[in-house]
């Protein structure tokens, strides 16, 4: 009997339990769902909240939108050119609250998030009085740059009174991630969703019935934003997070260097993310007929910037749920997360692919009701699809950076796909070749797709049992500095 088991082959294959296979796929089931769940726990508030704050700045559009085309235009430039790339700027650095905290969570040292907490607002709030003087000469620097006169007058107009929104990002910034990290979404959200009803209805009455133009809803927007911000404050110090936040500390100012160093990286990384397509706006009103492209330009971006609060809700989401398995020193885990995470986005991403090829540009009859205008949308919902598409994968990706303190790279990433690839070739296609708007468009898509290739690389190649030992050891550096 010894002799016939020492000759049989090594490599025999043996019976397999039928079960087995299916076993498996059950147990694979049931992880994707433990994942999901988690996940859309996030997601679904920071989708909510995104879409809330960015309704705000929409509905203040819609009503100045109908006030005439100068107006929408006037609006457009003021949104993007200032208040968009300091936004940008300001969302960067606060996502270095994604990585710090997110980690720190997942380690459970709660204490260090309230620090954390304290430490950005006041790295954002010197940042946002730095950057201020750029909303006082928002006229000079778009005439420097060669706007037109009536357009960079009303501009710098509007600009001005983007002042306190522009403070009020400072604050709120920190405050959602600080929520988020801790899985608080709720919060967020509920804040979201009260002040842009709020918002509704003071702009109607302050546009319509007292007629305040332009101020009135840029006026309503500030408050909305600010009474976001009191909301979210009122819960954080009031005890709704006793864990996470002791009072304010002296702590807050210890490593500080090294805070602005992570935070300046963040903000670099995304704001070049999120300068990008704002650039586009500004490169459009080079062209002749420069007010109806801008105008066209600025709804399909406003449409593609309300579907990209979901992107952005992964991208959250999976800063987070990335940064808590690191923390906890799961590097399978925080994989899975992201397997999870780019399948789910991609998927919601094609169905507003397909939703925005079947209804062209019947959306843009929110915003106008000027046909030239709306021939022109017609035009670019092709590229608008094709770059909502191209969307649902590049900030998840980003998200994955937030999440494993890859900020630094990325920025160089960003500049060289973004700056040096998708900007000239946009502008030869635009100029040289004629191809106008769509040309520059589809020249900053072709930038879009090098970088997503790029950070899928990164993240396919990581070897992410490594990342959750290098967070761990941030944590532990933490734990012996006390």
């Amino acid at each position: 009997m010894e002799e016939e088991e020492a000759r049989a082959p090594l490599l025999q294959p043996q019976p397999q339990p039928r079960g087995d296979k299916a076993g498996r796929a059950r147990r694979a089931a049931a992880e994707w769902w433990v994942e999901s769940k988690k996940l859309w726990q996030i997601v679904g508030p920071a989708i909510f909240q995104r879409i809330a704050l960015y309704g705000i700045n929409v509905v203040s559009q819609a009503f100045i939108g109908h006030l005439g085309d100068l107006e929408l235009a006037a609006f457009s430039i003021a949104a993007t050119v200032v208040a968009g790339f300091n936004f940008g700027f300001l969302l960067g650095m606060a996502s270095a609250l994604e990585t710090l905290c997110g980690q720190a969570f997942g380690a459970k040292k709660h204490h260090m998030l309230g620090v954390y907490l304290q430490r950005s607002w006041i790295v954002l709030l010197l940042f946002a009085a730095a950057l201020t003087p750029t909303y006082i000469f928002m006229e000079d620097l778009l005439l420097l740059i060669g706007q037109s006169p009536e357009l960079s007058r009303l501009a710098g107009q509007m600009s001005v009174w983007l002042i306190p929104q522009h403070f009020a990002m400072a604050m709120l910034l920190p405050l959602t991630r600080f929520l988020q990290s801790q899985l608080k979404n709720w919060v967020t959200a509920y804040t979201a969703g009260a002040a842009l009803a709020v918002h509704v209805a003071v702009t109607y009455v302050l546009v319509h019935h007292l007629h305040f133009g332009i101020v009135g809803a840029i006026a309503a927007a500030d408050m909305s934003w600010w009474l976001v911000v009191l909301g979210q404050f009122v819960y954080v110090v009031g005890g709704g997070c006793p864990l996470s936040w002791k009072g304010f500390s002296m702590e807050a100012f210890t490593d500080f260097w090294e805070f602005i160093k992570l935070s300046s990286a963040s903000g670099v990384m995304l704001c070049l993310e999120n300068w990008y397509y704002r650039l586009l706006v500004l490169l459009t009103g080079y062209l002749k007929n420069a007010e109806i492209a801008v105008d066209a330009l600025s709804i399909c971006q406003t449409i593609n910037g309300w579907e990209m609060m979901i992107p952005f809700g992964f991208l959250a989401a999976t800063g987070v749920r990335v940064a808590n398995e690191l923390g906890a020193g799961s590097g399978k885990g925080a994989r899975f997360a992201i397997v999870v995470s780019i399948t789910t986005s991609v998927v919601i991403g094609l169905v507003f692919w397909c939703l925005i090829l079947y209804f062209n540009d019947q959306i843009a009859l929110l915003f106008t009701s000027s046909r030239v205008v709306l021939a022109e949308v017609h035009n670019l919902s092709v590229l608008l699809a094709f770059t909502i598409l191209l969307n649902s994968v590049q900030p998840v990706l980003s998200g994955v950076a937030v999440g494993s303190g890859w900020q630094a790279l990325v920025a160089y990433v960003n500049i060289g796909t973004y700056y040096l690839i998708g900007v000239p070739l946009g502008m030869v296609l635009g100029w040289p070749l004629h191809f106008g708007v769509g040309g520059i468009w589809s020249g900053m898509i072709g930038g879009t797709a090098v970088q997503t290739l790029i950070l899928a690389y990164l993240t396919v190649k990581c070897d992410w049992d490594e990342e959750a030992k290098v967070a761990s050891m941030r944590m532990q550096k933490w734990a012996e500095s006390k």
